[in-house]
């Protein structure tokens, strides 16, 4: 079981959309997956379909050793598919767990009984849009990170930012073996040479790291999570679900090679 947390600390760059699509996709693959929402806005949860608020669950209770991360476990429509929902809740968890021992790997210690037991393939973290406590113990908790960047100027910023939050996670001792496994440019428009360049330049800086699937800019993923739909039940034949079904084969290729 691999735990990847999904994440950068710019909002607004496809990050919940690459972390739902990504997780359907890979589960219409016969890939086992869970989805744990860990931003309080839950805007994954609501793009399945599902509310936290409804189901009760989240990591609010697990991170402050309250209940265990099994006990959050919700079934999707999907097969193949589980959440673990976001709410509002983990909105205050970000000062509660700043004041508890060990505060950095609270998160990898709620999800260490899943890694022995549970029968996963992959556990997706979407990580809230900031550089605060929930992110830091996602990246604490994580085999490997995913970074969803936006084509555009300032994505080499936010890139180095992320990646010097990745070194200081490893260099604490938190999580020593934490990498940044791929990097995956959205929000790509073809008429405008501004997307090729940025791809050009992030590929010059991070080689093989980025991704050769690229996410197109469309209509159809900006509607999908008011229908609380990913994108390949949404439009399944659109351009959106023909990216993330093929973002989903690279990934389950560059996991097999690993």
């Amino acid at each position: 079981m691999k735990i990847i947390a999904i994440a950068n600390q710019k909002g607004g760059v496809g990050k919940t959309t690459t972390a739902v699509n990504l997780a359907a996709c890979l589960a219409s693959k016969r890939k086992r997956v869970l989805l744990i929402d860990l931003d309080p806005q839950a805007n994954a949860t609501s793009a399945l379909g599902m509310s936290g608020e409804e189901e009760g669950k989240s990591m609010y209770q697990p991170l402050i050793s309250e209940a265990t991360a099994a006990d959050q476990i919700v079934a999707t429509r999907f097969d193949n598919l589980w959440i673990i929902p976001g709410d509002i809740n983990l909105a205050g968890a970000e000062i509660e767990v700043a004041r508890q021992e060990e505060h950095l790997t609270r998160l990898r210690t709620a999800l260490e009984p899943l890694r022995q037991g549970a029968p996963l393939d992959f556990v997706l973290l979407d990580c809230p849009p900031s550089l605060g406590i929930l992110m830091t113990n996602a990246l604490a908790a994580a085999d490997e990170i995913l970074v969803p960047i936006q084509c555009e100027y300032f994505a080499l910023e936010g890139l180095s930012k992320i990646d010097h939050v990745i070194h200081q996670i490893a260099d604490s001792g938190a999580n020593p073996g934490l990498r940044l496994a791929g990097i995956i440019m959205t929000m790509f428009d073809v008429r405008t040479n501004l997307s090729s360049q940025v791809v050009e330049e992030v590929r010059k800086h991070f080689g093989d790291t980025v991704y050769k699937t690229m996410v197109p800019r469309t209509v159809r993923l900006g509607e999908a999570p008011s229908f609380g739909k990913p994108i390949i039940e949404y439009e399944p034949v659109g351009a959106g679900a023909i990216a993330y079904n093929a973002l989903a084969k690279e990934f389950i290729a560059r996991h097999r090679e690993g």
